[in-house]
């Protein structure tokens, strides 16, 4: 983006679809255990919706949603989400992410498992949509006017 590039018409475009791109991405991760999808499509889409609004608006109006600073911690945090889960069925006694061993008390196997799915898939998709702008981020650093 040599050129600054704003327009108010293409900024509305990206301000008004951006929601429900986000949205979606995240009934992607929800669903995504028991239909198509999962964390890394989920995770793909939510950072398209970030990066529609930072190509279409720039540096400043890409500042409103998440910060540069801001997308290694949360791909630490995605990250971490994974290893947790798994390390905590380790340390119940069963297998790395054996869901079925994860310390939530009085719930059947079935949800048991169901919800340690949910949050690996959580997990993934936070940090594939940080590492993904993390990248466009450092593609871009110094070449952006706005």
């Amino acid at each position: 983006m040599n050129k600054p590039f704003q327009t108010p018409i293409v900024l509305l475009g990206a301000r008004l679809l951006s929601p429900y791109i986000m949205l979606f991405g995240w009934y992607v991760i929800i669903h995504g255990h028991y239909s198509p999808g999962g964390g890394f499509q989920g995770g793909a889409l939510l950072a398209a919706s970030i990066l529609l609004i930072r190509v279409a608006g720039g540096r400043r109006v890409a500042q409103l949603q998440i910060k540069e600073f801001a997308t290694t911690p949360l791909a630490v945090v995605g990250v971490s989400i994974y290893f947790a889960a798994g390390l905590v069925a380790v340390a119940m006694g069963g297998y790395f992410l054996d869901y079925g061993m994860l310390p939530i008390p009085g719930m059947d196997p079935a949800w048991l498992r169901y919800t340690g799915i949910l949050i690996i898939e959580v997990g993934i998709g936070l940090a594939v949509m940080a590492i993904l702008v993390m990248i466009y981020d450092n593609m871009v650093r110094g070449e952006d006017y706005g």
